[in-house]
């Protein structure tokens, strides 16, 4: 502060001398008057002037300003004033006058120092913040402004004295919640600058529930259609999940993830694209990539893609991705999502395949994005992102990556007819004029064969037409054709990076390669070239290349073995140097910027060299290289013969495996005999329950009508004595005779039938000692299985019965508890009792003691009202300002005097 008053010290006799004058009068008059309005009107003419005299201000009034906030917090009007002073004083949005007059860099240091001396205190910060709390417009907005302030200028120090401060980041949500928009709108931009590069903060910020009030406020302005409003909320939302898994997780367990779809469900026209839309899509789509980003763990990205496909997100953006009237820098973000979205997601890579563009006939999404990735009158940013898309696609998509090798062999060529396919296109532009395609469609094709040794085989099946009356070439020997042929240097180093890919892990494709002579001498003589820096690179792609033709070699040509290609290296080029060559690669600016994300991003056309998955192989190949060069014979053999033991190894592993594999389905296939076995013993067993319960209905039924008989023939008889005695018609006589009968012959079948049972159960007795008397040895053990299993049931049905009655001593202990709390709570409820009947009484007391005050109260005022007419002065309260200390005396006073009139 000294040294602020020092720099004035000069500046205080510039063009405008009265300025401080009248700055230091208006300090003065803050800290000595004792009116508040002319505290007021002093801090409102400080802060007219803050901003053409801002260093004065600053230097003379701040701690004037600090202490009004202290001291005056009862008055609104005097608080917002000084706020608002000092965010003019630390804010670096200054007027046109003032930045004429001022460089920038002074500016930057008069608000940083002041904001500096602002925070020494943690307390002034502190009060801010309870001021932040005060619903007046007036304070509230103001607040909001020089904390955001306070945040531009010193955010690391501010955010932690906010973080330490109780309820301090919660005291800043509520400002989400205002229902003056101007607030709510400020207060977005204050969380932007107190979440930045501050995962605990942001944490907090997440959990305090703002995703919710957030995401609503982007539905209420209109999704992508709103203003400026959705764009901050948006950048709010970036710094609460960019690089914080914690908070994505949230997010995605929220379910808010389904709540982004609304955001990009766009017309399909040209209408309706305004910047302010095509900057909040910008923002929603790279919302979508930062919870998708390769960069974030694994789980917590396969996990987001999984939601985004379930909920129709990956659907709505391949809707706009094929929709016509797109501005192109939307689109190319989106084709970026899009990529994303799908990579190394089997399911969504699945979807992508299956996505047709709107044309006639329908051609697959892939397709016309390829279209476009090979017209060389495309944007370049739209050719990258949809080689990124790409390469997104078919990222650990063996599924996918057949699908594209397969558009490329014979068979499928022929089946196609003039439709275009993928692998015509990327051929198409393998061998085309401009090298950006050359590039592009080497990069991609690669990717088509990355960590796929059967399709780098079944690639070596490609042939390609050449001019009329000329054999056809394969695929690999028409790269080797252009190579040499010594095309551009961007070219050369796409077709470079294809053969490494390519012959990779891939011995018969070694071989092919050294089947044409041309090739070998092709790369030693560009290898051993002294070339200038642009050709370095091709020189370590080709010896790259031919280490990898050695590394990879079966020594199934003579004249290409092993020990044959690292003389000729030792004699044309070199060891050291071939190494030294080896090592361009690596050590290569576009390597480096290749490596660090998968994303295809170059400044130019130039630039475009290296593939991020390359640079992968390059690490990943450079040291074996390096040994397999210095290795001798000797330890080739040794290394040849502990390959051929670990492929032993191998394959007698795979043949356990296999046989384990056929043991375990054929171990299923007994259990499932076994229970289907089970459920037939159950079946049967079942039956011969039911047979014997029906025997015995049978024999009940036959007892019963027995007994039924014998007393029908009583009746009928007593019956027929009646009716000779009585002269009952015969008609009558002849039905009961016919009944009778009835009865016999039912008799008669259920006789037959009971026989037939008796038989079938002797049948069934010989059938069961026959078949015990030649029984073998599995039904011995079968019936020791099911007596084993009975005193299993028997040994379960004893411990279930000691587990009922343990059960029931619990159930004793636990009446005799309950019985013990019922008689607590009957003592708990005659205590309530008393106790309400004490409140009832000292309310009942309370009572009358306010009666007897307001009879004292009319008392004081007749004594008032009677002094009054004796002529005695008596002023009231109200009419008179008296600080506390007065007021307190003349109340005592009056006190004083009413007691005297009373004794009177």
């Amino acid at each position: 502060m000294n040294f602020l008053r020092g720099v004035m010290g000069g500046q205080s006799a510039g063009p405008q001398p009265s300025g401080a004058d009248t700055i230091q009068k208006l300090c003065d008059r803050v800290a000595s008057s004792t009116l508040l309005d002319d505290r007021r009107d002093a801090v409102r003419a400080l802060k007219s002037l803050s901003k053409k005299y801002r260093l004065e201000v600053g230097i003379q009034a701040m701690s004037h300003l600090i202490h009004v906030l202290q001291t005056d917090r009862s008055d609104s009007e005097i608080i917002g004033y000084a706020l608002d002073t000092l965010c003019n004083i630390m804010s670096n949005d200054l007027e046109e006058e003032e930045q004429e007059e001022n460089s920038q860099k002074q500016t930057e240091d008069f608000g940083s120092q002041f904001t500096e001396i602002f925070i020494k205190q943690h307390e002034n910060v502190t009060l801010l913040l309870t001021y932040l709390e005060e619903f007046d417009f007036h304070v509230r907005w103001p607040g909001v402004k020089l904390l955001t302030v306070l945040l531009k200028q010193q955010s690391p120090q501010v955010q932690q004295i906010i973080l330490v401060s109780p309820m301090g980041v919660s005291r800043l949500m509520d400002l989400l919640a205002d229902s003056r928009e101007v607030i709510r709108n400020d207060g977005v931009l204050l969380l932007q600058q107190l979440t930045k590069s501050n995962a605990a903060i942001q944490k907090i910020v997440a959990f305090e529930n703002a995703f919710e009030r957030l995401l609503d406020v982007i539905t209420d302005e209109g999704n992508s259609d709103g203003g400026i409003v959705v764009e901050d909320c948006l950048l709010l939302l970036q710094n609460l999940l960019k690089n914080n898994n914690s908070n994505q997780n949230f997010f995605k367990e929220g379910s808010y993830i389904q709540r982004m779809k609304p955001w990009f469900e766009v017309g399909d026209d040209n209408a309706g694209w305004s910047a302010q839309k095509v900057t909040n899509l910008h923002l929603m789509l790279q919302l979508v990539r930062v919870l998708v980003s390769p960069t974030n763990p694994l789980g917590a990205t396969s996990s987001c893609q999984k939601t985004m496909f379930h909920c129709g997100l990956l659907q709505q953006l391949c809707t706009i991705l094929m929709a016509t009237g797109v501005p192109a820098d939307i689109l190319t973000e989106t084709i970026n999502t899009v990529s994303e979205v799908i990579r190394g997601s089997q399911m969504n890579q699945d979807y992508f395949a299956s996505v047709n563009a709107p044309s006639n006939p329908p051609r697959p999404a892939i397709v016309v994005l390829l279209m476009s990735m090979v017209n060389e009158r495309q944007p370049f940013v739209l050719r990258c992102a949809v080689l990124y898309c790409f390469q997104c696609f078919l990222y650990k998509n063996q599924k996918g990556q057949g699908e594209i090798v397969s558009t490329l062999l014979p068979s499928t060529i022929d089946a196609t007819g003039n439709s275009v396919s993928a692998g015509q296109l990327l051929c198409g532009g393998l061998f085309s004029t401009d090298s950006v395609s050359n590039w592009c469609a080497a990069v991609a094709l690669a990717h088509a064969l990355q960590e796929n040794a059967t399709l780098k085989e079944q690639l070596l099946r490609v042939q390609l037409a050449t001019s009329i009356g000329n054999p056809p070439v394969s695929l690999l020997q028409q790269c080797t054709n252009i190579l040499s042929q010594g095309s551009k240097v961007q070219t050369r180093v796409g077709l470079l990076m294809l053969l490494c890919t390519w012959l990779s892990s891939c011995p018969i494709a070694v071989t092919h390669f050294l089947h044409n002579p041309a090739n070998i001498p092709f790369l030693t003589g560009q290898i051993a070239e002294n070339l200038g820096e642009e050709e370095q690179l091709v020189q370590g792609l080709c010896a790259l290349l031919l280490g990898i033709s050695i590394y990879y070699n079966d020594n199934s040509l003579e004249n290409y073995k092993k020990e044959k290609l690292k003389q000729l290296i030792e004699k044309r080029i070199g060891k050291e140097i071939f190494i030294e060559k080896l090592g361009f690669i690596s050590k290569h600016e576009f390597y480096s910027r290749a490596a660090q994300k998968p994303q295809p991003n170059f400044s130019s056309p130039d630039h475009m060299m290296f593939d991020h998955e390359f640079t992968k192989l390059v690490k990943e190949l450079e040291g074996v290289i390096t040994k397999a060069i210095y290795k001798s014979s000797e330890e080739d053999k040794k290394e040849e013969e502990v390959k051929k033991s670990l492929e032993q190894h191998n394959n007698i592993v795979t043949h356990y495996k296999n046989v384990i594999r056929v043991q375990d389905q054929e171990l299923e296939e007994l259990k499932k005999q076994v229970e289907s076995l089970k459920i037939q013993n159950e079946q049967l067993q079942t039956t011969v329950t039911q047979q014997v319960s029906q025997i015995q209905q049978h024999k009940d039924q036959y007892n019963l009508l027995k007994i039924q008989l014998g007393k029908d023939n009583q009746h009928h008889s007593f019956h027929s004595d009646m009716a000779q005695m009585n002269g009952v018609q015969s008609e009558e006589i002849s039905k009961l005779h016919v009944e009778m009968e009835e009865w016999k012959h039912k008799l008669e079948l259920l006789q037959e039938e009971l026989r037939e049972k008796d038989s079938l159960i002797e049948t069934l007795k010989m059938t069961s000692v026959s078949a015990s008397e030649d029984s073998s040895a599995d039904m011995v053990a079968k019936t020791t299985d099911l007596e084993t299993q009975l005193s299993a049931i028997l040994q379960e049905n004893k411990e279930l019965k000691n587990e009922i009655a343990r059960l029931n001593e619990e159930k004793t202990l636990f009446k005799q508890q309950l019985e013990s709390s019922n008689s607590t709570v009957a003592i708990l409820k005659n205590e309530k009792s008393k106790l309400q009947q004490e409140i009832a009484e000292s309310k009942k007391e309370q009572d009358d003691f306010l009666v007897l005050l307001a009879d004292q109260d009319q008392k004081i005022v007749g004594l008032k009202n009677k002094l009054k007419e004796l002529g005695e002065p008596i002023e009231d309260e109200d009419d008179v300002d008296l600080g506390d200390h007065g007021e307190d005396e003349e109340e005592e006073e009056e006190e004083g005097d009413a007691e005297g009139e009373e004794e009177n």
